[in-house]
C-alpha cells in the first residue's frame, strides 16, 4: 500500500488542519473534500491521477484523519463549512474546482451557499445533501454517544471496522480498512469518533436544501449504484434539484466509490473537470 502523508498545517477556527498539495503549482486548482468517518486517504489514487493536469489540494477535516482531535471540539457541518471557506482563503483560491464526497458534499455546499465560497465547478460524490439522512446506527450512537465512548477498545475497534466496511459494495482491502479505522483508535480517536456522530444534525442540510435551485455553476452528481448508506434514488433527486446538473451512476460501487471503482470515478471526474479547466489558471 502506497504511503499517504499530509505535510502542511493550517490553524483553523476548529483546530489544526493537515493538508497537502500535489501537481504543478501553475496548473488549474481542484480541491478534494472527504466525508465521514473517512479522511483524505480515500482520495489518494484519484488525487494522484488528477495531479497530472491539475494542482490538487487535499485536507483532513478537523476531528478526522491526522488533523486535530480534542475534547469539546466543534466538528459539526456548520464548523466544517466555515473551515473550508477559511482554507480556500488561506490557499488563495478564488474559484477552484471542488470534488466532495459524503459529508464533504454538505461542507462544500454550505461554504458556497452560506459563506460565499466561489467554485469553477462542483462534483458531488454520494453526498449528504438531502433530508432525510442518518442510518438507524447513526441515530442510536448519536443519542447514546456517552455510552459508546466507554466501550472497551477492542469492541470499539470491531464496531468501527464493521461500520466502515459497510460503505463498500465489493469489500475493502484489509490494509485499506486498517488505515481508515486507525484515526478512530486510542485515547483521542475513540471519543472523536462518537463526537462527530453526536454533532451530525440534519439541520445543517435543512438550512441549505431549499437553495440548491439557486446554484449557477456547473455541477455533476456521481453516485455508486450499490450505495447502501444513501440510496441511489437520492442521486436522481439531487440532480433534479440543481439546475443543469449532470448525473453519473457508477455500477458495482457502493458509498465509497473512490475505493470500489476508482478508475470509473477518476475518468468521469477528469472529463468533467477538464471541460471546465481548459486554459484556466
Amino acid at each position: 500500500m502506497s504511503e499517504w502523508e499530509l505535510s502542511r498545517t493550517y490553524g483553523s477556527s476548529a483546530g489544526e488542519v493537515r493538508w497537502e498539495r500535489l501537481g504543478d503549482p501553475a496548473a488549474p486548482p481542484v480541491v478534494l473534500c472527504h466525508g465521514t468517518p473517512f479522511s483524505s486517504y480515500v482520495w489518494r489514487r484519484i488525487a494522484r491521477e488528477l495531479a497530472r493536469d491539475h494542482r490538487v489540494y487535499v485536507w483532513d477535516m478537523p476531528g478526522y484523519g491526522v488533523s486535530a482531535q480534542f475534547e469539546g471540539q466543534d466538528v459539526s457541518l456548520g464548523a466544517q463549512g466555515r473551515v473550508f471557506a477559511e482554507l480556500l482563503a488561506h490557499w488563495g483560491l478564488a474559484a477552484p474546482a471542488v470534488v466532495a464526497h459524503d459529508f464533504g458534499g454538505a461542507v462544500a455546499l454550505r461554504a458556497h451557499l452560506l459563506h460565499g465560497a466561489a467554485y469553477r465547478r462542483l462534483a458531488l460524490v454520494d453526498p449528504v445533501a438531502l433530508a432525510p439522512w442518518g442510518s438507524a446506527f447513526f441515530r442510536l450512537v448519536g443519542e447514546h454517544h456517552g455510552v459508546f465512548e466507554q466501550l472497551p477498545p477492542h469492541l470499539h475497534r470491531a464496531l468501527v471496522r464493521e461500520y466502515i466496511s459497510s460503505a463498500s459494495s465489493p469489500g475493502l482491502d484489509p490494509a485499506v480498512l486498517d488505515r481508515l479505522v486507525q484515526p478512530w483508535q486510542g485515547a483521542e480517536g475513540q471519543p472523536a469518533f462518537y463526537r462527530q456522530i453526536a454533532q451530525a444534525s440534519q439541520r445543517y442540510t435543512d438550512e441549505i436544501q431549499g437553495r440548491y435551485g439557486s446554484i449557477e455553476l456547473p455541477v455533476a452528481v456521481f453516485w455508486g449504484e450499490d450505495d447502501a448508506w444513501i440510496p441511489v434514488a437520492k442521486a436522481h433527486e439531487l440532480a433534479a434539484a440543481v439546475p443543469g446538473a449532470e448525473l453519473v451512476l457508477i455500477p458495482g460501487a457502493g458509498h465509497l466509490v473512490q475505493e470500489d471503482a476508482p478508475g470509473r470515478l477518476g475518468t468521469g471526474l477528469a472529463r468533467f473537470l477538464g471541460a471546465a479547466e481548459q486554459g484556466a489558471r
